[in-house]
């Protein structure tokens, strides 16, 4: 959203003002001020023409400029009713200069998850993609998985779901244990983070969040038992879970010594029995509790492993 069209929605959602009136309030001609309305009626936008001036009467459901109203985190939306990768549009933006920004889609058409597997993206989820560029060394990276996953929970349990992180980028809901769920959980939300930088430093970081919103279970595919949050509370108002969201990532990203504290208190993890696949192998035992900048210490009965990166599964209780 352009910074005039900003301006014009601030001041309507004060109350009504007549167009001249806002006009001179903001420096720019009559025309522009209509201009800058008709594109917000484009938008989806209600602003009614009455006898005080514009009225701002609704607000679009979903969509780039509805997150953007309201938000309390300085980021651009750019919207897509469908795109193959939020991911893979965050990181053109990218190669762009851009920062700050959010892809945001109503599905995807070739979502990805960790180790470029399928990510189903129909249309009523939330799969976002925020893109930053953090004055922080590369080795912190992880640190901004974990502010996603906890965003995220927070932003989900907000909607009354009963979400839990499970290390180090799935989203959790405790249920009913059966054949397709032995540990009772069932994936809610997934994290993949994507960067680019120097020995030194982040060059660009794009963190990507798929949320199974307003979907039903059964679109999504066989394999992991998932959930939905229309299955767990019913259908939310994914303009506002979407702000909630981008607003707690936006509060953890500026106090990234604090993530780890803010994720044990969402943690699913820690405290069961884990296999971790590592690239150097699996590691079996109870997961103690995760260090800076997101490693998982694992105890496995002969001493403590720190696993940083891995594919981890929640075992059954004994």
């Amino acid at each position: 959203m352009n910074e005039t069209r900003r301006r014009v929605l601030d001041a309507l959602a004060e109350g009504p003002v007549a167009g001249p009136a806002l006009a001179d309030r903001l420096g720019v001609s009559r025309a522009a001020v209509w201009k800058q309305v008709e594109a917000l009626r484009e938008a989806g936008f209600e602003v009614a023409s009455t006898e005080e001036g514009y009225e701002l009467r609704g607000v679009p459901e979903f969509g780039g400029a509805a997150v953007e109203y309201g938000l309390e985190a300085p980021f651009e939306v750019e919207y897509h009713d469908a795109v193959p990768s939020t991911n893979d549009r965050a990181r053109e933006l990218a190669a762009e200069g851009r920062e700050d920004v959010v892809v945001l889609a109503d599905a995807q058409t070739g979502g990805r998850g960790r180790l470029d597997r399928e990510w189903a993206s129909p249309s009523g989820g939330v799969w976002l993609s925020i893109l930053v560029r953090p004055d922080v060394p590369p080795a912190h990276a992880p640190a901004f998985t974990l502010a996603a996953a906890v965003a995220t929970a927070r932003a989900a349990r907000e909607a009354g779901a009963d979400a839990v992180i499970k290390w180090p980028n799935d989203v959790l809901v405790a249920g009913d244990s059966g054949d397709d769920a032995p540990t009772g959980e069932r994936k809610l939300a997934g994290i993949l983070t994507e960067m680019e930088g120097e020995a030194d430093r982040i060059s660009w970081l794009v963190v990507g969040v798929g949320v199974n919103a307003n979907v039903d279970p059964d679109d999504l595919p066989p394999g992991q038992p998932a959930t939905s949050l229309r299955a767990e509370v019913g259908d939310v108002d994914r303009r506002l879970f979407t702000q909630r969201l981008l607003e707690e990532f936006h509060e953890l990203r500026g106090d990234l010594a604090g993530v780890v504290d803010a994720w044990r208190e969402h943690a699913g993890t820690l405290g069961r029995q884990v296999r971790v696949e590592t690239p150097g192998g699996e590691v079996v035992g109870e997961a103690v509790d995760v260090r800076f900048p997101g490693a998982l210490v694992v105890d496995t009965g002969e001493g403590r492993e720190e696993v940083t990166a891995g594919d981890c599964e929640h075992l059954r209780p004994l």
